[in-house]
């Protein structure tokens, strides 16, 4: 005898096969949303790690700065030492050269000749004065430029004055003072 199924077994089968493709979506759409929340929480939790590092970062180069901001002070205070120092030593090994000047001065000046000033800017020496001849200007001009502690004498201007009620010659010269070692120059002063 033959049997015939009469029960719809196409529906049957498509209704199993709806079944286990909703099991496998929901399957999926679980398995999705799970890895979107894991991402989520890993990319999170990096975030939150690299903040953590930069702040770390920020607070140690905020000391940094500090320091360089307090180096920078202590560079200043011993650039400002060591000009003050050299300035001192300055002034040491200066200190004689005053009364090396006045005195070569005094030694140099021919008769005749007076001073009105004598002013020194740097290395520079103006002196201005009255004279009774120009030729007692160039014996000056000379003598300056024969003595170790001056050098390049130039005239600057040489003009007819009247002082006391007597005629005279107003002049203006320039020399440069050279520096001598105090040894060497107490031997040349001798000389002069």
């Amino acid at each position: 005898m033959i049997r015939i199924n009469l029960l719809p077994h196409r529906e049957l089968a498509r209704a199993a096969r709806r079944r286990q493709f909703n099991v496998l979506l929901g399957i999926a759409v679980a398995a999705g949303v799970l890895v979107v929340v894991l991402g989520h929480s890993v990319i999170a939790a990096r975030q939150s790690t690299q903040e953590a590092r930069n702040a770390y970062l920020e607070q140690e180069i905020a000391k940094l700065d500090s320091q360089i901001g307090e180096i920078k002070k202590i560079r200043e205070q011993t650039q400002a030492l060591l000009d003050r120092k050299r300035i001192v030593e300055t002034l040491q090994s200066n200190r004689t050269e005053v009364v090396h000047l006045f005195d070569q001065m005094i030694r140099l000046l021919p008769d005749g000749l007076y001073l009105k000033s004598f002013k020194q800017v740097g290395d520079v020496v103006t002196i201005s004065g009255y004279t009774q001849s120009s030729a007692r200007v160039s014996t000056l001009m000379r003598n300056l430029d024969g003595s170790p502690w001056f050098e390049s004498a130039s005239l600057v201007e040489i003009k007819a004055a009247t002082v006391n009620n007597l005629r005279a010659n107003e002049f203006v010269l320039t020399v440069k003072q050279t520096h001598q070692q105090t040894g060497s120059a107490n031997e040349k002063g001798g000389k002069a």
